[in-house]
């Protein structure tokens, strides 16, 4: 039994000539084209569920962000392949949380296509190399550079966490750094943000494992 294909791209001649490549393709059949999300939807309601969409990013009426996200949470066993022009990292990695299996650049090779869709009904995903780059730079930034830059914690927070690590107390820390208690508070709410704590204790942990005391 052949996979069935639906192509989601708001540009009807670049989803004509998707269609036409995929129809050679012996093992897959293109069931319907449609122009945005919201038109996918109405077809998938109708009960014409398709196996893999072929999705592009930028369309009107329900973009390829929400129509993914609409898949993974309504329909998960239909495995959604992006394709679009679009090289940005916070673009991959988006519609890859959103439940994408892939990503291809609409400038790749006809056999690339190929070579996805056979990924993702065989294994369930496929990543090149770049787009495996770009996820592992978005989801490791602390490999990349030092926990203080990734924190972006400025001198007077740093300085805090330091006083903060300490048996003071805020009253004690105030003193010390020559502010008002409330500037004090300041400076807490502001690391506990940027640091994704909740108490002093799991910020002196935090510090601890970040090297920043």
């Amino acid at each position: 039994m052949k996979t069935t294909i639906a192509i989601v791209d708001d540009h009807e001649l670049m989803a004509k000539a998707l269609s036409g490549l995929v129809q050679k393709y012996e093992d897959y059949e293109v069931i319907y084209e449609a122009n945005n999300g919201k038109e996918l939807l109405n077809r998938i309601k109708l009960k014409m569920v398709p196996d893999v969409v072929l999705l592009d990013i930028s369309m009107p009426e329900m973009d390829g962000f929400e129509t993914a996200l609409w898949l993974k949470n309504n329909y998960p066993e239909v495995k959604v392949l992006a394709l679009s022009m679009n090289d940005k990292e916070e673009s991959i990695v988006g519609m890859l949380r959103n439940g994408a299996r892939g990503y291809l650049l609409k400038g790749c090779k006809p056999f690339e296509l190929k070579q996805a869709l056979d990924a993702i009904v065989q294994k369930g995903f496929y990543y090149t190399e770049f787009v495996t780059g770009q996820l592992i730079k978005s989801l490791n930034p602390e490999t990349l550079q030092n926990p203080q830059d990734a924190l972006r914690l400025n001198e007077r927070e740093k300085e805090f966490i330091k006083w903060a690590c300490s048996d003071l107390t805020y009253a004690d820390i105030a003193e010390k750094m020559c502010v008002s208690p409330r500037t004090v508070d300041g400076y807490r709410e502001s690391v506990f943000q940027k640091m994704n704590v909740k108490s002093r204790q799991t910020l002196a942990m935090e510090a601890v494992r970040l090297k920043l005391n």
